[in-house]
């Protein structure tokens, strides 16, 4: 049995996953058709600002490629959108940290990165992790929710019986001496 087969098709988690994955995939896209649009180098550092953000031939190419993978699953759907929303999440995250490292080294920043790239990464990145794992990880799931049913089906039976009290004994039974006293 597949997780997959026990959401239903109108799910409202399969709808929130699908539109984090295409809007997220559709402003990548647009952001590199727009970047090679004014042929950057393709290795520059320097360059044209499209929406505030910097970006070179390379940074153009690997928005519209990732961009494209997003729309994907957003067609797709289903935890195959979750997922991918969490692994490209997780990855912007981590770009941002690439784009710290290489700030003010021109010969390693490769993709242009300026402090506006790095937030960015680190905006989008959150943004789209958080659409990967709505209504997957929570403490109130509803009980209707098939992670709630999974999760509850690992964890095994309750122990029952009669109730139990847990008596605390306190290790330091004497008096107390506090420093200075």
């Amino acid at each position: 049995m597949k997780l997959q087969d026990e959401l239903p098709v109108d799910s409202r988690l399969v709808t929130v996953w699908r539109i984090g994955a295409g809007l997220g995939g559709i402003f990548l896209i647009v952001f590199g058709v727009l970047g090679l649009a004014d042929h950057p180098g393709f290795l520059a550092t320097h360059g044209d600002r499209i929406s505030g953000l910097s970006t070179n031939g390379a940074l153009s190419i690997l928005s519209i490629v990732v961009g494209a993978i997003l729309v994907l699953g957003a067609v797709i759907g289903g935890n195959f959108a979750s997922n991918l929303n969490m692994v490209v999440g997780v990855l912007f995250v981590l770009s941002g940290f690439y784009g710290l490292a290489v700030l003010g080294r021109p010969d390693a920043n490769i993709l242009n990165f300026r402090m506006s790239n790095v937030l960015f990464a680190f905006i989008f990145g959150t943004v789209l992790t958080t659409f990967g794992m709505y209504g997957r990880v929570s403490s109130h799931l509803p009980h209707n929710n098939p992670f709630w049913r999974k999760r509850i089906a690992a964890e095994g039976p309750l122990p029952s019986g009669p109730k139990t009290f847990v008596k605390l004994i306190n290790p330091n039974a004497g008096p107390t001496h506090p420093v200075g006293h």
